[in-house]
């Protein structure tokens, strides 16, 4: 079984395209979450779900779909 990815905010940002400023929101409206906070850190940490679901909201929004509507479609 291979390794699996963990991804901080920066590090998802640079693997979806999106900047970290786009990310913060996405987090804060609660359209992403995080799986985990490091222990002495508090770093947020994301996996692959996460990339996948930014992917997801890229298309959406390009198809012109607002946030409350890709919160519902998402959900």
């Amino acid at each position: 079984m291979g390794a699996r990815a963990i991804y901080l905010v920066k590090d998802l940002a640079r693997a979806t395209g999106h900047s970290v400023y786009t990310v913060e929101h996405y987090l804060r409206k609660g359209l992403l979450k995080e799986f985990g906070r490091g222990p002495h850190t508090n770093y947020r940490y994301f996996n692959e779900r996460t990339v996948s679901r930014l992917r997801k909201i890229r298309e959406l929004r390009i198809e012109g779909k607002g946030l409350e509507e890709i919160r519902a479609i998402l959900a």
